[in-house]
């Protein structure tokens, strides 16, 4: 992520208009270049590695994703603010998003465990992480605000180092289902 990005992030937020949504971290308009901003201090201060996605084919900007409570003396770290154009939403592209998250995170990070936690009322977002494959760990009850002001319950969910082999096996085989019914 740069901040040469915000511009992009800005019309793919506009998709959807995905601010309005109270359980999402996604930038009000003209708020792009803050929220880059307190994404790369996180990266400065070591405990972020925020990312921007773009389509494949176009190179357009479609929305952002990031390691995030990166913990290096237990190997652990969690995937999160994420958010996705609303035409993208429900595609190919959280799959393969999270297949190469998760892929780093393992095999090049050595991670132990990589986490996701959601609001309690996002089920969009929990069905999303229960189809990669990741284990549910609990509740946290009272956890956070959200953007409104309310305080909200985070689902939390994890996969492990000793998970990963299976999971990867399924995410590559759903990608490949994909590319087989999308050619180039």
């Amino acid at each position: 992520m740069r901040l040469a990005h915000a511009e992009g992030l800005k019309n793919a937020a506009s998709d959807g208009e995905l601010w309005n949504l109270v359980y999402t971290s996604v930038p009000e308009p003209g708020q792009e270049t803050t929220y880059i901003e307190a994404a790369l201090k996180g990266q400065q201060d070591g405990h972020m590695l925020p990312f921007t996605v773009l389509d494949a084919k176009t190179k357009k900007i479609i929305g952002t994703t990031r390691y995030h409570d990166i913990v290096a003396d237990i190997a652990r770290l969690e995937i999160g603010y994420t958010w996705y154009a609303k035409s993208w939403q429900r595609t190919h592209v959280n799959t393969a998003c999270k297949y190469l998250l998760l892929f780093y995170a393992f095999q090049s990070l050595q991670a132990n465990v990589v986490g996701w936690r959601t609001d309690i009322i996002n089920h969009t977002s929990q069905k999303a992480i229960e189809r990669l494959g990741a284990k549910k760990d609990g509740v946290l009850r009272g956890h956070a605000k959200r953007r409104d002001g309310s305080v909200r319950d985070t689902v939390m969910y994890s996969v492990t180092r000793e998970e990963w082999p299976a999971i990867k096996k399924a995410l590559k085989e759903k990608l490949a289902a994909f590319n087989k019914n999308n050619p180039a």
